[in-house]
């Protein structure tokens, strides 16, 4: 089978064009046999979480970012179905609020950081303030940042200075144990049109839909770009972007497993050996316990 993890991983070695991804690509998996290799990797990916839980020793944090409709929602209900819900926690970052802007742009994405042993999910994250802002750069005077009094004065500097604070940030939390994996979910514009028109078609589907989501259609291309300058711009060996295909969601997922899975290989967690100290007290308290009556 194809080395999904490296297939579809961008360090920032190269810069790369959303354009020379495939998003139907489903290389040599069929759809026929993707529950039974998607069941296969939660079994050991729910193995090493368990020791991931045990090790307390490192965080994996775990980023969805796409455009609507692109199965973020799905993905993560699928790929995290069988893990133990004590050592996940999933947060959907809305629009912010007053006490958020009250603070920089990472500090609601900081407080939301997954525990040593613990997995985070972020539908969504502290990208959207260098992608939905990029688009609509109006957004960014919701922060009242001094010397930012209207779009003329986000300049490419302001850019470059988020995506640096970005990177140090990933950096930060890098070195202090959380593993951190990025995923863009590639829809095609003519998926994501197939699917709008099924949630309108289907009344069970309705609440999924909302009419702001056509509106942002309309900015595809200005999105793309943004995603692109994004993707190259914050992509490192330690944090590293996949871009994976999101046409076919039974392939999206068994690939987001096979990162999830992958990753925590890489993290060689433990389970914790009893010091000789602690085994002596384990002794004592199984006599003290098998001498009850």
């Amino acid at each position: 089978m194809d080395n999904i993890q490296e297939q579809f991983k961008i360090t920032g070695e190269k810069k790369i064009s959303l354009n020379d991804f495939d998003t139907a690509y489903t290389g040599l998996y069929k759809k026929d046999d993707s529950e039974e290799i998607l069941a296969g990797l939660i079994k050991e990916t729910a193995e090493l979480q368990t020791k991931l839980y045990a090790d307390n020793r490192h965080a994996l944090l775990i980023i969805f970012q796409a455009m609507d409709a692109a199965g973020k929602d799905g993905a993560i209900a699928h790929t995290m179905s069988g893990l133990n819900p004590q050592g996940c926690q999933v947060y959907s970052f809305k629009q912010p609020s007053t006490e958020e802007l009250d603070h920089d742009f990472l500090w609601r994405h900081y407080i939301a950081l997954p525990e040593r042993g613990r997995i985070g999910i972020h539908n969504r994250s502290h990208y959207e303030n260098v992608l939905i802002t990029k688009v609509h750069p109006e957004i960014v005077l919701n922060e009242r940042i001094p010397g930012i009094e209207k779009v003329a004065d986000i300049t490419d500097d302001f850019w470059k200075g988020r995506y640096k604070s970005i990177k140090d940030f990933e950096k930060h939390l890098t070195r202090n144990g959380t593993k951190i994996v990025k995923f863009f979910l590639h829809l095609s514009k003519e998926e994501q049109k197939e699917r709008f028109l099924k949630r309108l078609d289907h009344e069970d589907k309705n609440w999924k839909f909302s009419s702001a989501d056509v509106t942002e259609r309309t900015y595809w291309n200005d999105y793309m770009n943004a995603y692109e300058e994004a993707i190259n711009t914050t992509a490192t060996e330690d944090a590293p972007w996949y871009i994976i295909p999101a046409d076919k969601k039974w392939f999206t997922r068994i690939a987001i497993s096979n990162v999830i899975l992958e990753t925590l290989k890489e993290l060689h967690p433990k389970d914790p050996v009893p010091t000789p100290e602690e085994k002596e007290k384990f002794a004592e308290v199984k006599k003290m316990l098998e001498s009850e009556k």
